[in-house]
């Protein structure tokens, strides 16, 4: 059975200024595939390689497929689809299979506007992927489909979801094919050198409001520290890899495990061999103080913060738990440390104005982290954040929903005063480091890595990809009044996925009134004794409990029913 998966070709001007990441998806599908004995597996990375749609249409007639699988976030949902409708045109017999974050959530809306994608992973794909071919092996498929857990699907005119799958328990089993890519083309653009994206982890114990990645891995599991350093190992020694970044959303959550980390990656001389970076939150920078120092002989020269917004109020609008002193005593520890920082700032919510705008450049400069970026609030369709705001939402364009398209309005603000006002940030924070920090900060690792950074930039900005500015058509103040970010209007939510949140939202209305009214109780409970107990009498010294003469007389005790009533049930009282 020959399975195809394919990286849809998506592009927005964020992330990809860095230069060409891995799909790492695909290595751990793989992995597990071929560990149950599906060997003719292909992969087409059709981002990377900028693959039109008549080039895939060739691809897929040459493979001939029996199963065609692709994955998407939520901006790269649209071309996911479209992958898969021309599958479906190509080799109309092969299983069309969608998997990824957005699907996992909204698998009602892409089952409704695209009717064509057969099945639906929902989670954590390893272990469910596996099953589904099994299933499709065994020609099980679709007679049996709903033995499946965690997939979803549509039938007739319902759309189905089987029971969700248990989460991976044993992340170690994981054993990734990182075989599958071509590694020359993923180069991380400041080192010039090859970069993966292992996992260490999985799950988040934090529930941000923005953030849907605690609910996508549901529970937080952490990898043996040898094992994630053996794949490390491995992707040096076989792929030539010079920089990674541990896929995490925060791998030092553990903290004993990830001093292990460290400890494995010092013991085996990789630290230096290869670079890598993190993202984490302020609170352990904070927290591990003492060991940055360590961390960076580990090799660790990039971290990432999650700052995201210098207002104290924006901050708790979030759920971060965090302060902005903290946020500042973060980034002096780690520059006291020579690791690289970098400040992520949201922007662009209803309360965003041109003063907050200026006051985030100011709290940047102020800060001195090496790096700073805005990113546009962008409001996943499935994070608790997007129900609060959802009457306020005015796009469901999602292809836009790439953290550089401003997709909430703010009250004073047109959105392409917005893009004006965030390019300005960059723009003064880039030109002062540009031409009074990245030169003069040292003459090693450090200056290099810089430049690296600056050059990337620059090479971005030229090309217009940057924030995507020339689809935008922004070329600076004088056109912010006429940027077009071209949103397609027709998209809506879907009913079925409209009614799914409605029920989801009154399921857990019920249960918080539930929740309240037990409180209720409980402290109306509580009241009651309390009075109780201070109108009790004074027992005696012998008999502190006043247990003596409360038992029921033999009669009572003869006709006393189950519950207290006096109602026997039959034959009990024989």
């Amino acid at each position: 059975m020959r399975i195809v998966f394919v990286h849809p070709n998506y592009h927005s001007g964020g992330a990809e200024i860095a230069g060409n990441w891995p799909p790492a998806w695909v290595a751990y599908l793989t992995g597990s595939l071929r560990a149950a004995g599906f060997n003719d597996i292909h992969f087409i990375d059709a981002m990377t390689h900028h693959i039109d749609h008549d080039s895939l249409r060739k691809k897929f007639a040459e493979l001939k497929p029996d199963v065609i699988a692709t994955t998407a976030i939520t901006p790269a949902i649209y071309e996911a689809e479209e992958t898969l409708k021309i599958a479906q045109e190509v080799c109309p017999t092969a299983l069309r299979v969608l998997g990824g974050i957005h699907a996992t959530f909204m698998y009602r809306q892409v089952l409704s506007e695209a009717p064509w994608v057969d099945v639906i992973v929902r989670g954590e794909g390893e272990e469910i992927m596996v099953a589904l071919m099994q299933c499709v092996e065994a020609g099980k498929w679709p007679s049996e489909r709903d033995k499946v857990k965690g997939i979803a699907y549509t039938e007739g005119t319902e759309i189905v979801a089987t029971p969700a799958a248990p989460t991976i328990k044993d992340l170690d089993a994981i054993d990734p094919d990182w075989s599958i890519l071509e590694w020359e083309k993923y180069i991380y653009e400041p080192l010039g050198c090859r970069v993966a994206i292992p996992n260490m982890a999985r799950g988040c114990p934090f529930t941000c409001s923005f953030c849907s990645q605690w609910k996508f891995w549901r529970d937080y599991r952490v990898r043996d520290p040898k094992k994630v350093v053996d794949e490390i190992e491995k992707l040096v020694k076989e792929h030539n890899v010079g920089f990674f970044i541990l896929a995490d959303e925060e791998p030092t959550i553990n903290r004993r495990k990830f001093i292990e980390f460290c400890e494995e990656m010092i013991a085996r001389g990789l630290n230096e061999k290869v670079k890598w970076g993190i993202n984490t939150r302020v609170t352990d920078i904070y927290r591990d103080k003492e060991l940055l120092p360590f961390y960076r002989k580990a090799g660790l020269v990039h971290i990432s913060l999650g700052t995201e917004a210098a207002a104290q109020l924006k901050l708790d609008q979030f759920n971060k738990e965090t302060t902005v002193a903290q946020n500042k005593e973060a980034i002096k520890l780690l520059r006291d440390a020579d690791i690289f920082t970098e400040a992520q700032f949201i922007v662009g919510l209803d309360n965003e104005t041109k003063e907050t705008l200026e006051e985030t450049y100011r709290m940047a400069w102020d800060w001195q982290p090496d790096l700073a970026n805005w990113a546009m609030y962008t409001p996943w369709p499935f994070t608790p954040l997007f129900q609060e705001l959802r009457d306020k939402v005015e796009v469901f364009d999602f292809s836009k929903y790439n953290f550089v398209t401003p997709i909430m309005k703010p009250a004073a603000m047109t959105r392409g005063e917005l893009l004006d006002g965030v390019m300005k940030n960059y723009r003064r924070f880039y030109m002062q480091k540009a031409l009074f920090h990245y030169p003069w900060r040292g003459t090693g690792f450090r200056r290099r890595y810089l430049l690296g950074c600056l050059k990337a930039f620059l090479k971005a900005g030229v090309g217009r990809t940057f924030y995507d500015l020339g689809k935008a058509g922004y070329w600076g103040p004088q056109s912010k009044d006429k940027v077009n970010f071209h949103f397609d209007e027709t998209r809506t939510i879907a009913d079925a996925q409209m009614q799914d949140w409605d029920a989801s939202a009154d399921r857990a209305k019920r249960a918080a009134e539930r929740r309240d009214a037990i409180k209720a109780q409980t402290k109306a409970r509580a009241e009651e004794r309390k009075a109780e107990d201070a109108q009790a009498p004074n027992l005696p010294a012998d008999d502190p409990f006043g247990l003596a003469n409360t038992g029921p007389t033999d009669e009572e005790a003869r006709v006393m029913a189950c519950g207290g009533g006096t109602q026997q049930m039959p034959g009990a009282a024989e």
